[in-house]
């Protein structure tokens, strides 16, 4: 009966011109910062009554399966999401070499996990090189879901060729590109390896304009922005100011950049003993309170928070301003002091502070006197109040979760 009404309510839908029912594969790692902005979209997609597989090593299976999504469990030789971040290395090659070698030995799994159901349409995550090779075999659409910045007319030029002019001359860094090149080669591929990781055919990117540098020289006939894509998080739980609260400031590194002890100790330092402050304190798991010492009774030291739902309450954000915190700071309209960390959060960090409504402190200059200076001088600035609330209602206006949906349905393939 139910599969009955089911079928009639899709029939009556799609009979009025809607997009029919497609098969939509999406293919993410095991990484909260990749799966996190992706998941609402997902959503989405299955409400419209499309069916959705999700390619996902196990830890994130039961998250995917909340949207409604199918998983597509795989295994993966990344560092997990509760990895030490030492597990990454320190180099830029000690970084890339583990996605192409995880990709190499994934995509023989998802070639049988996917072998006689094919999808219309390929989603992806920008590290997940087997899905854009996948598309290829099948001869779908592939769309890249970027949950950060995108490259722009000169990005080559101006940060990709000298970042990696000094790799390109070691041998290890020839062979990591005679491996590259020699695997998309074998996969029918003929892109150069820094065109097929970095310049997708498609692509929605998941975050504000606003946080997007150069944003004028970003070629929107492939790249589109939604905007924050965060849907509701009542799943996440919920959390309470605390009575007498006068300013409640939130300190999170995020998922993966957790392993800062001392940071965290300037932290309770610089607001702990302000009058009429609550923190809020997330470290992580590789952080427990005897590393903090004594920490005073307006200080809420947790693993783990439900951020968006304390930003939403909050009058301060210490952010290492990754793409994810950073779009949930402006979307709350929440001041941030953003202490990056690695990768996107430098330039993340200063498009902020270029924006009017943070401060870039470099992790070694965050202690406890430079981090109260900054929060006190962006608390009570109505300028700052104004400039955020401009960008909030231009995050609003960009679309976010429905338009990605609409920007994806439209290039299904005519069925």
């Amino acid at each position: 009966m139910i599969g009955n009404k089911l079928h009639e309510t899709y029939r009556l839908a799609y009979g009025r011109g809607m997009t029919s029912p497609a098969h939509i594969a999406m293919f993410s790692i095991a990484a909260h910062g990749h799966v996190n902005p992706s998941l609402e979209v997902i959503r989405e997609l299955v409400a419209r009554g499309h069916r959705v597989t999700y390619a996902i090593p196990p830890v994130f299976a039961e998250k995917v399966a909340e949207t409604g999504a199918e998983p597509r469990p795989w295994t993966s030789t990344l560092p997990g999401p509760e990895a030490d971040p030492e597990a990454w290395g320190s180099t830029l090659l000690d970084n890339v070499e583990p996605f192409l070698a995880d990709a190499i030995q994934a995509l023989p799994q998802l070639i049988e996990a996917y072998d006689g159901d094919e999808p219309d349409l390929v989603l992806h995550d920008i590290t997940s090189y087997p899905a854009r090779v996948l598309a290829h075999r099948w001869g779908v659409p592939a769309i890249s879901l970027s949950p950060n910045l995108v490259a722009w007319d000169g990005y080559e030029r101006e940060v990709a060729e000298p970042l990696w002019a000094e790799p390109k001359k070691t041998e290890r860094g020839k062979a990591y590109y005679a491996r590259f090149h020699a695997w998309l080669e074998e996969n029918g591929i003929t892109l150069h390896p820094d065109d097929f990781a970095g310049r997708p055919d498609r692509s929605i990117v998941l975050i504000p304009k606003a946080l997007q540098p150069h944003a004028d020289r970003v070629d929107e006939r492939t790249y589109s922005f939604v905007g924050a894509c965060q849907g509701d998080r009542a799943a996440e739980g919920d959390w309470q100011r605390p009575a007498g609260a006068e300013k409640v400031v939130l300190v999170s590194l995020g998922s993966a950049f957790t392993k800062q002890p001392a940071f965290y100790r300037e932290c309770v330092k610089a607001f702990g003993d302000l009058p009429g402050w609550h923190l809020v304190l997330q470290v992580g798991r590789h952080v427990g309170p005897a590393d903090l010492g004594e920490v005073p009774e307006n200080v809420e030291v947790r693993s783990w928070v439900p951020q968006l739902a304390i930003l939403r309450q909050a009058d301060l954000f210490v952010t290492h301003a990754g793409a994810g915190g950073s779009q949930e700071g402006l979307a709350t309209a929440t001041p941030m002091i953003a202490v990056p960390q690695a990768v996107d959060q430098f330039g993340n960090a200063d498009m902020l502070q270029g924006l009017g409504v943070a401060r870039h402190v470099p992790a070694d200059e965050a202690d406890a006197e430079v981090l109260r200076a900054a929060a006190l001088a962006l608390v009570d600035d109505p300028e700052v109040a104004r400039r955020l609330k401009d960008i909030q209602a231009g995050m609003a206006r960009e679309g976010g979760t429905r338009r990605a949906a609409d920007l994806i349905e439209a290039e299904l393939p005519a069925r």
